[in-house]
């Protein structure tokens, strides 16, 4: 009997991105040994070896180099082919997987994951939430159907991308440190400031922007938490320049910390639903429209309500 599943070449994919069975095993939600044993089938089957095991990370053979583009086709054409079916009612699916940045985590999410889970009654919903970078990557290693980030500086040619939030940075002070009727720059700039790293999106677009306005700021911290930079501002250990969701996120911390706005260029990043062009039809679209209704009702009109200096900034871009 033929062993020459999609499962199977998925992993055979997997297995050579990630350079090791292991890691291939912690992509796909498996042990390391069903791994192995998917890859024993797969060159039982094809009747060669197409990975070399002995290589560190592990690589592929010339048969193995041969079978790569033709596998990469082979989901490819897999993942149009669910599409087609899905294409007048996507309800039928019966495996879905989303990636959600971190600041949907506590309320957007789980009423869009009920709302989908309503009209999806028979569906696997598998998802996962992660800082930007990490979702974006595993959209593009075929990890995920979709995710929701912030969008990079060079979209990749492959995305389809459905604008969701316009976010303004705002800045983060102790309590009661700045006095609000003059400009609130100058009156930290000789506290410690708080950065993010500039690994991250956030962070090189907050280097950016400092460079831009020839703003030199001493490197005292850098930390990657919401609540952590917003517990470091609560306890007077510096300032920040943030997203606003850092702000909303942390809310055991907000009546210790001073929310003001930026006092330069204005800053902001776009957070947008992505999906592989051409895959399930009108799902995303779908999806982003459902995002946008949940974003506005608990996200942006109560954030408006009670700071109407956001009101021209923080909205829905869909």
């Amino acid at each position: 009997m033929s062993r020459l599943t999609l499962r199977n070449i998925e992993i055979f994919i997997a297995a050579i991105e990630e350079g090791s069975v292991a890691a291939a095993a912690k992509r796909l939600g498996t042990s390391p040994s069903s791994i192995s044993q998917h890859l024993s089938n797969l060159e039982e089957d094809l009747g060669t070896t197409i990975i070399d095991r002995t290589s560190r990370p592990l690589a592929l053979t010339p048969a193995g180099i041969l079978f790569r583009r033709r596998a990469a086709n082979i989901l490819t054409e897999a993942t149009r082919a669910r599409a087609e079916l899905a294409m007048f009612d996507y309800t039928t699916l019966t495996r879905f997987s989303l990636a959600v940045i971190d600041d949907f985590e506590p309320d957007v999410t789980p009423a869009l994951m009920a709302s989908l889970s309503a009209d999806m009654p028979d569906c696997n919903m598998v998802l996962q939430t992660g800082a930007s970078h990490a979702n974006l990557s595993a959209l593009e290693s075929r990890t995920v159907d979709m995710c929701i980030a912030a969008e990079p500086d060079t979209p990749k040619d492959w995305m389809d991308i459905y604008p969701l939030l316009n976010e303004p940075f705002v800045i983060l002070a102790p309590k009661g440190q700045v006095n609000i009727n003059n400009p609130s720059l100058p009156q930290l700039m000789a506290k410690p400031f708080i950065r993010f790293p500039k690994n991250q999106v956030v962070g090189q677009m907050i280097e950016d922007r400092l460079i831009a306005e020839r703003l030199s700021l001493p490197h005292k911290f850098e930390i990657d938490s919401y609540q952590s930079i917003m517990a470091m501002v609560a306890k007077g250990a510096g300032w920040a320049i943030a997203p606003l969701m850092v702000f909303l996120r942390a809310q055991r911390f907000q009546s210790e910390v001073d929310m003001l706005p930026l006092s330069l260029e204005p800053l902001a990043r776009r957070i947008s639903l992505f999906a592989r062009k051409d895959s399930l039809d009108r799902m995303p679209e779908d999806i982003a429209n459902r995002l946008i209704a949940l974003i506005d009702e608990m996200l942006v009109h109560p954030t408006i309500a009670r700071h109407q200096w956001l009101s021209d900034g923080f909205k829905h871009i869909g």
